[in-house]
C-alpha cells in the first residue's frame, strides 16, 4: 500500500454493516457463500459468454496479508465514533484477536475459484467461500473486496466481444496471411481516464488478455514482468498528440517532422488539430514523396466529429494519395497507410464502423481502434450484475440448510442453494471442450427432497471429455502453495481463446437437478410464509 493507505487496517476492507453481522447470524458451525455474474454483458441475449479474471490479484494483495493486534486496535479506535451519534460501532473484536493468535493473522476462510481466464455464463459460481466453526459468521465478511473481480472481468469480457466483432470482419475482408494483425487492432488508451493506477493496471491487463495493442504502460509492464516471466505482452507505435501538432508553427511542419523521425515504421499522426478535411486534402499530398521515401506506414488518426464519417474520409484520402490494392477477397487495402479511430469508441460503434468500412469496399485491416474511457471506465458492477450470496448454513445442531434468495419483485436476483461443483474439462485435457455446468455438491441438507450430486448426474459429453470440478482451492485460512503455479499470462490468453471459440454464445449452465432443487426450496419457502 502507498502512504495514503498505509494506516488502513485490512479489517476495514469491507462495508460498515458487515461489522455488525456477527451478532445477527444464527449459531452455526459452517457457512458457504459464492460469487456469480447474474446477467451477461449489457444484458445481451445473443451472446452471454463472460470472461472471469482478477481474483488472483485480490487473493494475493488482500486475503494473503496477515492481520495484527495493532490492526484491531486501530479499528477499535476508528469505530469508537463510527455509529450514528458518534458512538461505538459493534465489531467482533474477540473473534479477530482469536484468529490473529491461532491462525497467524490470516483470515479464517477457504476460497475456491475458477481458473483465471475461464469463460463462463450467468449464474456460474466463479468463486466459493467456506467458513467453519465459530468463524462461520465471517463467511461474507470480505464479500466487498472479493466482489471487485467484477471490474477486470467486465473489461476482459468487453475487450473479447470487440475482438469477436473484428474477427468476423477479418474473416470477410482480410486475407488469411494477415489474420495475425488482429491482435493490434484494439488499443488501450484508458490510463489517463482511470481513477487510480491500480484500476488502470487491472483493467489494462484484462484488455491485454485479448489484444497486444496498448498505450497503458503500467498494465503492459505488470503483465509482462509479474505474470509472464518477462515475455512481451503489450506493444504500441510512435504517435503524435495535439500538443505536438500545435507546438509547431504549421501543421505541415509537424507532420513532416513526424515522418522524418519515425516514418520508416508504423507511425500514427493525429490530423484534426485545426481542419481535418483540409489536412487530408492538402497536407497528405504534400508529404507523399517524403512518406514513400521512408517506406513505413502512416496511420491517420481523426479525433473529433462523427466516427464513421471521419474514418471513411481518411480511407478515401489515403486511397487518393497512396493508392490501394485489392486482396483476394475483393476488398481494398491502402498502400502504406491506415486509419486509427480512438474517439467515441464503444462495443457498438466498433460494430457500426466495421459495417461501414466493409460497405465502402475497404478491408477492415485498414482501420485500428483505440478505446479509453469506453474500455476502462464506462463499466460498473451492474454491467454484468455481479453479486455474492450465502447459499448454505450448518446449524449448531448439525442440520444443514441450503439457502437461496428469490425476491418476487426481481426474479433476476434469484440465487443458487447449496455448495457447488462447476463441471468442465480442465486444461490438462487439452482445454475445456464443453461449457461449464453447475451442480450441487454431494451433501445432505435438511430437506425432504435431496439434490442429485454431480457424481450421479453428469452430461455424457462432459463425462467423455474428462469433466472435473474446476473450482480449485486458492486460499485456505492462508496462502495455498502452488495455487497459481504455471498460470502465465500467455496461458490465460490461450485459455480464453480456446474456450471462447469452443463454447456457444448462449448456454444454460445450471444443471437440471439444481433447477429442480431451486424450485423445491422456493415451494418450501412459500409454505413457511
Amino acid at each position: 500500500m502507498n502512504s495514503m493507505f498505509s494506516k488502513l487496517p485490512y479489517g476495514l476492507l469491507t462495508d460498515s454493516y458487515k461489522l455488525s453481522h456477527y451478532r445477527l447470524y444464527p449459531d452455526a458451525t459452517k457457512a458457504v457463500a459464492y460469487g456469480e455474474f447474474r446477467k451477461p454483458f449489457d444484458d445481451q441475449k445473443d451472446d452471454q459468454r463472460i470472461v472471469f479474471y482478477g481474483i488472483r490479484h485480490i487473493i494475493e494483495s488482500y486475503l494473503c496479508k496477515q492481520w495484527t493486534v495493532k490492526d484491531v486496535d486501530t479499528m477499535e479506535a476508528f469505530l469508537a465514533t463510527h455509529r450514528m451519534g458518534n458512538t461505538a460501532y459493534p465489531f467482533p473484536k474477540e473473534l479477530f484477536l482469536k484468529f490473529i493468535k491461532e491462525n497467524d493473522g490470516y483470515f479464517p476462510i477457504k476460497v475456491q475459484a475458477l481458473p483465471e481466464g475461464s469463460v463462463v455464463y450467468p449464474h456460474v459460481p466463479v468463486f466459493q467461500i467456506t467458513a467453519e466453526g465459530e468463524y462461520a459468521i465471517l463467511v461474507t465478511y470480505l464479500e466487498s473486496i472479493l466482489c471487485m473481480c467484477w471490474y477486470p472481468s467486465t473489461v476482459a469480457t468487453l475487450s473479447r466481444k470487440v475482438r469477436t466483432i473484428l474477427e468476423k470482419g477479418f474473416e470477410q475482408s482480410v486475407d488469411e496471411e494477415n489474420y495475425g494483425m488482429i491482435s493490434g487492432m484494439l488499443n488501450d488508451f484508458g490510463f489517463r481516464g482511470c481513477a487510480c493506477v491500480e484500476q488502470s493496471i487491472l483493467g489494462g491487463m484484462a484488455h491485454l488478455l485479448n489484444f497486444d495493442g496498448t498505450d497503458n504502460l503500467p498494465a503492459a509492464f505488470c503483465a509482462q514482468y509479474e505474470f509472464n516471466s518477462g515475455k512481451p505482452v503489450g506493444t504500441t507505435v510512435p504517435a503524435t498528440e495535439h500538443s505536438v501538432m500545435t507546438a509547431h508553427k504549421t501543421e505541415l511542419g509537424a507532420l513532416q517532422r513526424a515522418i522524418a523521425e519515425y516514418g520508416d515504421g508504423v507511425m500514427s499522426c493525429v490530423m484534426d488539430s485545426y481542419d481535418y478535411a483540409r489536412a487530408l486534402s492538402e497536407l497528405l499530398p504534400v508529404v507523399k514523396e517524403q512518406k514513400l521515401a521512408k517506406g513505413g506506414v502512416l496511420v491517420i488518426r481523426p479525433d473529433s466529429g462523427d466516427p464513421v464519417e471521419a474514418v471513411l474520409m481518411a480511407l478515401e484520402a489515403g486511397e487518393k494519395v497512396f493508392g490501394v490494392q485489392r486482396n483476394t477477397k475483393g476488398y481494398k487495402v491502402l498502400n502504406g497507410c491506415a486509419v486509427l479511430q480512438g474517439d467515441g469508441i464503444s462495443l457498438y460503434t466498433v460494430g457500426d464502423l466495421v459495417k461501414a468500412v466493409l460497405g465502402a469496399g475497404y478491408s477492415i485491416q485498414n482501420v485500428a481502434f483505440g478505446m479509453g474511457g469506453g474500455l476502462l471506465q464506462k463499466v460498473h458492477r451492474d454491467t454484468m450484475s455481479f453479486a455474492v450470496k450465502i447459499s448454505s448454513i450448518t446449524y449448531h445442531d448439525g442440520k444443514v440448510r441450503d439457502i437461496m434468495k428469490c425476491p418476487k419483485s426481481d426474479s433476476n436476483k434469484k440465487s443458487l442453494p447449496g455448495c457447488f461443483a462447476v463441471l468442465g474439462s480442465p486444461d490438462e485435457n487439452n482445454g475445456a471442450k464443453c461449457p461449464p455446468i453447475v451442480y450441487h455438491c454431494d451433501q445432505q441438507p435438511d430437506s425432504s427432497i435431496q439434490p442429485t450430486p454431480p457424481s450421479k448426474e453428469i452430461n455424457k459429453d462432459q463425462a467423455r471429455d474428462g469433466a472435473d470440478n474446476i473450482l480449485r482451492v486458492v486460499y485456505d485460512k492462508g496462502p495455498v502453495q502452488g495455487a497459481w503455479e504455471g498460470e502465465s499470462f500467455d496461458k490465460l490468453r490461450k485459455r480464453i481463446r480456446s474456450q471462447w471459440d469452443a463454447f456457444p454464445p448462449v448456454h444454460d449452465a445450471i444443471s437440471e437437478s439444481l433447477k429442480r432443487y431451486q424450485e423445491q426450496i422456493m415451494a418450501d419457502q412459500e409454505n413457511i410464509g
